[in-house]
């Protein structure tokens, strides 16, 4: 009895994990109906944690919905996205809630420079979450993408197609680039020490030169990003931009930044971006840096929520781009093939690492 016992158990163990990853979707529409409601600012501007009651108020939304909303709360405070604080410390009695901001949802206040809202709308967009429904029949054909299973286009080009969807994107990249703001300046510090320009290789909107630039006024720095995305932008005496393709040039500088681009390539255009990143600093000959700052996978090593968030952000990388999450291994041999002699990795960037490239 008892061998039946324990398999009876084990079996029920194993639906609770197969519902929780059957329903993993429900968390990130979840998170996004928080933010559409504006939850996270409205328990900011409270200043303290905010009692249910008052949140439905906040809300302004029928009192016969309260119900909803504390399901709403604990879903995503399991989650790691709000905490729950109860007046009361007696289980057996009834007590209102309270809830507070975390880590997590401190990134979704609106007018911070840290803030990711646009960045988890993107990722749950309807038409994004619909792709998915079609992963049986472009894991049977041929073609390298979804995008290009389903409609016949490259996400890329599919984006430019509707200028609403491509500038929605722009956006959410801009707020990762304004998210990563005080960690540039912090740790990059003596990596720009002694340099006189640097080039942003698709720096979109020159977010993340624009940080630089202020941290390092006499730095000189171009973005580069296709004609498309930096043709209206401006520039300043030591910002500028230039429209082109880095899959066949990248502007000479004393430097090159790749921040969060190599993991939307495959390894033959990984090779070539990174051979023309060499060929930009060649003049400075073994004092030209080149900067990359991307995901590492380690499975070994990596603690098990950046683990599970890396295994995921690999499925979407090679469904939506054909491409894939590198471990050092890997990466090794794209900066070998590359014409590099050498690579340090320093993983100071939270699910993302900072990668020294020597000439």
């Amino acid at each position: 009895m008892d061998e039946i016992g324990n398999k009876i158990t084990e079996l029920f163990n194993g639906q609770a994990l197969l519902y929780k990853v059957m329903y993993l979707w429900i968390p990130s529409l979840s998170l996004k109906c928080a933010i559409d409601l504006e939850i996270p600012d409205i328990i900011h501007k409270h200043g303290q944690p905010l009692p249910l009651s008052q949140l439905v108020s906040a809300l302004n939304i029928p009192p016969s919905k309260a119900t909803f909303v504390k399901g709403l709360m604990r879903l995503l405070a399991l989650n790691g996205i709000f905490t729950i604080i109860k007046s009361s410390n007696n289980e057996e009695e009834e007590s209102d809630e309270a809830y507070d901001l975390t880590s997590a949802s401190q990134l979704l206040v609106n007018d911070t420079d840290h803030c990711l809202s646009p960045m988890v709308g993107l990722a749950v967009k309807p038409p994004m979450i619909e792709l998915y429904h079609h992963l049986k029949k472009w894991a049977r054909r041929e073609e390298n993408t979804l995008d290009e299973a389903i409609f016949g286009v490259r996400p890329y080009d599919l984006m430019k197609q509707k200028p609403e969807d491509f500038a929605f994107m722009q956006e959410a990249m801009a707020s990762d680039s304004r998210f990563m703001k005080l960690a540039l300046t912090k740790n990059l510090e003596s990596v720009f020490d002694g340099l006189g320009s640097i080039v942003d290789v698709g720096g979109g909107d020159g977010t993340t030169a624009k940080t630089i630039c202020e941290a390092f006024p006499k730095l000189k720095c171009i973005v580069l990003d296709l004609p498309e995305v930096v043709s209206n932008l401006s520039g300043t005496t030591n910002l500028s931009f230039v429209g082109g393709n880095m899959l066949n040039f990248i502007p000479h500088a004393d430097a090159v930044l790749i921040k969060w681009v190599l993991l939307d390539w495959g390894d033959d255009d990984i090779i070539k971006i990174l051979k023309n990143a060499k060929d930009a600093i060649s003049s400075k000959g073994n004092e030209g840096k080149v900067i990359v700052i991307d995901m590492v996978l380690d499975e070994k090593h990596d603690q098990h929520e950046w683990l599970e968030t890396k295994l995921l952000l690999n499925l979407i990388l090679t469904a939506q781009l054909n491409s894939k999450a590198r471990s050092e291994k890997e990466w090794k041999q794209l900066f070998l093939r590359a014409g590099f002699k050498d690579y340090k990795i320093f993983p100071i960037f939270g699910l993302r690492s900072l990668i020294m490239l020597y000439p």
